[in-house]
């Protein structure tokens, strides 16, 4: 079994197949990748219509817009016990942007205990990849683990910010990981929306977008803008040609647009050096942003 799907119920990992992780472990050979995979907003593993397990996190998702298999791009599905074993967590992002953002600190909690669960069973760092508010809920599982029991985290367009980012980095488990933070130019009116509804007014605040913030990172960190032109040019010299930008504002263009999937493949199942990608300058966190017009139901 490739796939194992979990869902967070508060803050508490449950599996939709009581047994399939320890039985998926087991037959898990050492050296193969587990990869820990989070949706963001308004999905929900309690509707039909919005399960991101039939959606995003399936091998056969619905032909629509948005819709492509995280799973089979990464590299799993196609049989054997070596592709490795994908996790896919559903966490209840439904409803307002407030109160989705609350729950994802419930799942972060969740997905900590999950991961300590694979640790004692499995010596052997997970890996992460996670969109937009999964960013949030990746980034809290980080409290209470032990070094090196995450690997890598690929957070695209994450709703966090930077200080929260900072103090998940500073635990014991978040100065051995290892983090590629995906942004693009066509994502900052997220990123301003985020700055403008997720905190109060007088608040300065930073989202992900704009970097991880000076000294708040102590482990390694990578900020990749996919819509950089001389970033792109980086990675294609270095055999990883991506697309440019293809619409100004775009939440989804970092697993949508073709090419970066590749990139991703070789930084969870072949260990890609991060020294293979540019060092993110520090930067100081700029004033706030103005407010934005209030939209609850904006998708992250």
């Amino acid at each position: 079994m490739s796939i194992v799907r979990f869902n967070a119920v508060g803050d508490r990992p449950v599996p939709e197949a009581p047994g399939a992780l320890e039985a998926a472990l087991a037959r898990l050979p050492r050296t193969a990748p587990l990869v820990i995979l989070i949706h963001g907003y308004k999905y929900s593993p309690s509707s039909a219509a919005r399960n991101p397990h039939d959606h995003i996190l399936s091998l056969t998702p619905p032909r629509c817009g948005r819709s492509t298999s995280w799973p089979k791009h990464l590299g799993f599905g196609r049989g054997g016990p070596e592709d490795g074993l994908c996790l896919a967590f559903g966490w209840e992002a439904w409803g307002s942007i407030w109160g989705a953002a609350a729950r994802a600190h419930g799942a972060g909690r969740a997905l900590g205990r999950l991961i300590g669960k694979i640790g004692a069973r499995r010596s052997g760092p997970v890996d992460i990849f996670a969109h937009s508010l999964g960013a949030r809920v990746g980034l809290g599982a980080l409290e209470g683990l032990a070094p090196g029991q995450v690997g890598r985290m690929i957070l695209l367009s994450g709703a966090e910010f930077q200080a929260r980012a900072g103090a998940a980095l500073a635990t014991p488990a978040g100065r051995t990981a290892e983090i590629v933070n995906v942004t693009s130019r066509a994502n900052r009116p997220f990123d301003l929306m985020v700055e403008s509804l997720l905190q109060p007014p007088w608040a300065r605040g930073r989202a992900l977008g704009a970097g991880i913030g000076i000294g708040a990172a102590p482990g390694a960190w990578r900020d990749l803008d996919i819509d950089d032109a001389a970033l792109r040019a980086h990675l294609a010299q270095r055999g990883f040609p991506t697309r440019p930008p293809a619409h100004s504002v775009c939440h989804w263009s970092g697993y949508l647009r073709p090419g970066l999937f590749r990139l991703y493949r070789a930084l969870l199942r072949d260990r890609l050096p991060l020294s293979i990608l540019p060092a993110s300058p520090e930067r100081e966190a700029a004033s706030p942003r103005p407010a934005l017009w209030r939209a609850p139901n904006m998708p992250f």
